[in-house]
């Protein structure tokens, strides 16, 4: 929870976040406090109250955790969602943006996520962006007919916003809307050009979309999407951009900063629709047999579980029979057998399971022996 005004003044109060979709109620005192819609703003305020910049302004962070917004569920939108969020504040240069592009292509690519590609743009500065709202206010002017009744209010506070709606009539309308890419500033342009020769240097394939805009104030100049068609309509998984004045308008120094936010649910659908993953397999069964050799089993997988050996045993008095069943259902790539035998005799078998050869491991320096043969295939 983050008190009201945060999310006001910097998600924007002409946003649709802002207007209709944030959960936010008085608390016993009567202050408003708002359920947390998006990460960037909280970050950005922890940033500044624990003054962060003070030791080093170039920071970077990640957070994964819940997200609230009150819209209407559909597939890969929900009330409660999931964002994994990346931050960096004090690095001015438009080749950060680029990373986080980058990044995002490359996890993507990583988990198997096919039909992804990266839309790109730039929203200007404080310079040349009042320049475009004008343009893009006068073109609106001739198109009270083709709106929807929230775009005919937007247009009069932030025209921008209109670009983002999605509503079939406003899209069409806007087809012919002048471009901010038109109306930039020679120091904006220098950095969009360079994020843009900077994608093809590392092979990246992006659309130049005019149209992205985003749905949150405190972006300025580089802002970008990663869209997928595996879900339909909700085609962005990913998305984020530059949002430098952010960190002076909520009361702290004058920082650059710039990030990306993922969907992790609308993610997590598009990963289960592409790609199956493979479950990994233990590296070692105990299979154990009698009292004796169920102690001595226990306190074995907990030094080797300890060690980055995944092990399991059968915690039950079952059979030798039940128990390489047991290993063969979990795959497991090796099993040791210790019974009141192999206590007597003093080692261990311990068998691959792939090539079905057989070793004796003395029980002395059972723990270090079995990690090292393990290990050593």
């Amino acid at each position: 929870m983050e008190r009201t005004e945060l999310f006001a003044r910097s998600i924007g109060e002409d946003t649709d976040i802002v207007e209709k979709e944030m959960y936010t109620f008085p608390d016993r005192k009567g202050d408003l406090i708002t359920l947390r819609p998006e990460a960037t703003a909280s970050i950005v305020r922890a940033y500044i109250q624990h003054r962060m910049y003070a030791a080093d302004p170039v920071q970077k962070f990640y957070t994964i955790g819940p997200m609230f917004r009150r819209e209407r569920p559909q597939k890969g939108r929900y009330r409660q969602f999931y964002q994994i969020n990346a931050e960096v504040f004090g690095v001015a240069s438009a080749l950060i943006d680029v990373q986080l592009i980058f990044v995002l292509m490359t996890l993507l690519n990583r988990l198997g996520v096919v039909d992804v590609q990266a839309h790109v743009n730039s929203l200007g500065c404080p310079d040349c962006r009042p320049q475009y709202r004008r343009a893009l206010a006068d073109y609106l002017l001739e198109l009270d007919d083709s709106l929807c009744k929230d775009c005919r209010r937007r247009r009069e506070r932030n025209p921008l916003r209109v670009l983002d709606c999605k509503v079939p009539s406003c899209r069409k309308a806007m087809t012919d809307a002048p471009s901010i890419l038109d109306h930039l500033c020679a120091v904006c342009r220098r950095d969009f050009d360079l994020v843009r020769e900077s994608l093809d240097s590392l092979g990246v394939g992006y659309v130049t979309d005019k149209r992205l805009v985003r749905g949150l104030d405190y972006y300025t100049r580089t802002t970008f999407e990663i869209q997928t068609g595996a879900l339909g309509a909700q085609s962005a998984v990913a998305g984020g951009g530059r949002y430098d004045g952010l960190v002076k308008v909520l009361g702290g120094p004058d920082v650059p900063a710039t990030g990306f936010a993922i969907g992790l649910d609308r993610l997590a659908e598009i990963v289960g629709q592409q790609k199956r993953l493979q479950p990994k397999s233990p590296d070692l069964f105990v299979a154990a047999l009698g009292e004796e050799g169920q102690r001595l089993a226990f306190l074995w997988s907990n030094r080797w579980n300890e060690q980055g050996l995944w092990t399991e045993m059968d915690f039950g008095a079952k059979s030798l029979k039940s128990q390489m069943k047991r290993a063969d259902k979990l795959d497991a790539n090796f099993v040791m057998i210790i019974g009141d035998n192999e206590i007597k005799d003093g080692a261990a078998v311990l068998r691959n399971m792939k090539t079905k050869k057989q070793v004796r491991i003395e029980l002395e320096k059972i723990v270090e022996s079995v990690r090292e043969t393990i290990q050593q295939h």
